[in-house]
């Protein structure tokens, strides 16, 4: 099969005919085709059987006519190889059977071994990449400060409190834990890779909650770390946060590839920030629950900032949310390609 490497190109800062798109949490609940296999199977359950999970992962790109798969799974998913029990509860998110509460807990965590803990994951990326995708497919790990606030947390949580305190008060447990968090993410991540995934985002999802300081001194060092193993992987790498426009300068001194904007910052407003990075996102998903013309101008804004330099791969500024029609991701994705045609 002859591979659309358009996103990779664009994910390279090289020029592209067309802006290419992909949104997150593309394959999931706003689709009617997966509500029914999860009356059957949970999300774990899913993941641990490649035929079923390679079908959710490409379910999107051949409703959608996105430029990119990405992977279905859960940043959880490689946790239970290092000790954490874990459960994905529905209405809640993940919730942790046994919270990190001290430095013996992190000392208790052990390593992952991708081929031998987590080779169903590994099947289904062999699965889509020599048999089943068009277009690349995007592998992904949670980061450490995300992955960790669910592990001190216990769950989900709005202010990551027990997570801060944590990190102030116990901080040489917490750079134990940061580096035992970095090295399942580069040796999952760069597993996945092996297996054939051309492209990966690191999720650090709620590290917004910390101010630019903290980020420098509790965070930036093992991101660092993570970033610069993971770049002789050849690869592009991407980073994506929520409520983080505060941290995008920080951001643009790792060694990564790729930004990703939630729905706060404009691409205008990043590039007169100082950023530099290619550049991805970022409508904001409530918008697809608008009038088409309100879908159509708030889209053709962001085309006409990014378009400018080219540099930029189309997404929303977070998921997908269930509400979503897919018919409106098809149209979205069909006006993003046509509109920036060139």
């Amino acid at each position: 099969m002859k591979l659309n490497d358009t996103i990779i190109r664009a994910y390279k800062g090289e020029a592209t005919n067309y802006t290419p798109a992909w949104f997150m949490r593309q394959a999931g609940r706003s689709q009617a085709e997966y509500r029914k296999l999860k009356e059957k199977y949970s999300l774990f359950e899913i993941t641990h059987q490649p035929e079923i999970c390679a079908y959710v992962t490409r379910l999107p790109v051949e409703m959608y006519n996105v430029d990119a798969a990405i992977l279905y799974k859960d940043i959880m998913s490689p946790l239970p190889a290092i000790g954490i029990d874990v459960d994905i509860k529905a209405g809640i998110g993940p919730v942790i059977a046994n919270p990190i509460k001290g430095f013996h807990d992190v000392e208790a965590l052990g390593t992952i071994d991708p081929e031998k803990d987590v080779p169903y994951v590994l099947d289904t990326i062999k699965l889509l990449t020599t048999e089943q995708l068009t277009v690349p497919l995007i592998g992904f790990s949670g980061a450490p400060f995300t992955i960790a606030s669910y592990l001190i947390e216990g769950g989900p949580s709005k202010n990551y409190g027990k997570t801060k305190a944590f990190m102030y008060a116990h901080s040489d447990a917490w750079f134990a834990l940061m580096d035992k968090l970095a090295d399942m993410t580069i040796t999952y991540v760069k597993a996945q890779i092996k297996a054939g995934v051309k492209a990966v985002q690191i999720f650090d999802s709620w590290v917004g909650a910390l101010n630019a300081k903290d980020y420098r001194t509790y965070i930036k060092p093992v991101m660092h770390r993570i970033f610069s193993e993971l770049q002789n992987e050849g690869v592009p790498l991407i980073m994506f946060g929520v409520g983080a426009s505060h941290l995008l300068l920080e951001w643009n001194e790792l060694p990564l590839d790729v930004i990703g904007l939630d729905w706060r910052t404009s691409i205008k407003e990043a590039r007169e920030l100082g950023v530099t990075k290619v550049l991805q996102g970022n409508l904001d998903p409530a918008i697809l629950l608008a009038d088409w013309d309100t879908i159509e101008s708030r889209t053709k804004e962001i085309l006409d900032q990014s378009m400018k330099d080219g540099r930029h791969v189309f997404n929303l500024g977070h998921g997908v949310t269930p509400d979503i029609h897919p018919e409106t991701l098809k149209k979205l994705t069909d006006l993003i390609h046509t509109y920036s045609a060139r």
